[in-house]
């Protein structure tokens, strides 16, 4: 078995796209972690918006000012990438009473699985807690007016006009 690092973190999740809330729970992580490693989830069971390539080079580009943060693509389930990055830790973010329910079962799955890795969650932040992709999603089709502007409040500026461009705004 390999040795897993307690001071590697991986925070994985479909990123379909980024949002500043995930951009928040990525910035905390990889202040409270010599590495950390983002893991975009491949499910060939969705229809994301964003190719895997696409979310990768997105990420990178907004991640790049943060040195010990590191983008991978992955399939099958997170524990085994996790388990694969030699990391100890799996960074979770959560916003609601819902979410928490969620990730306790999740958790608990996970530590079947792999009782060597522990899960850490970090609470969103305020200002992100309503944050989703789907929201984003729907505000980026059904928006009026200067949609580009409204999207500040949720995106990276990197990743609003490629988000336009993929609903055909």
């Amino acid at each position: 078995m390999a040795n897993l690092s307690p001071h590697h973190a991986v925070y994985a999740g479909s990123f379909d796209p980024l949002t500043l809330g995930h951009l928040d729970i990525i910035r905390r992580g990889a202040a409270l972690f010599d590495r950390l490693t983002v893991g975009i989830g491949i499910n060939p069971d969705k229809r994301p918006l964003f190719t895997p390539d696409e979310r990768l080079a997105a990420i990178q580009q907004v991640v790049a000012p943060l040195k010990n943060v590191v983008v991978k693509c992955f399939e099958g389930l997170t524990v085994n990438f996790v388990r694969s990055c030699d990391a100890a830790v799996m960074l979770r973010g959560v916003r609601t009473l819902t979410d928490i329910e969620t990730e306790f079962t999740m958790t608990l799955a996970n530590r079947a699985l792999d009782p060597e890795i522990e899960t850490v969650f970090l609470m969103a932040s305020e200002k992100y807690s309503h944050i989703s992709s789907s929201l984003i999603k729907q505000i980026a089709h059904l928006g009026r007016g200067n949609t580009a502007e409204q999207l500040k409040a949720f995106l990276p500026l990197e990743l609003i006009e490629p988000l336009l461009v993929k609903v055909g705004r």
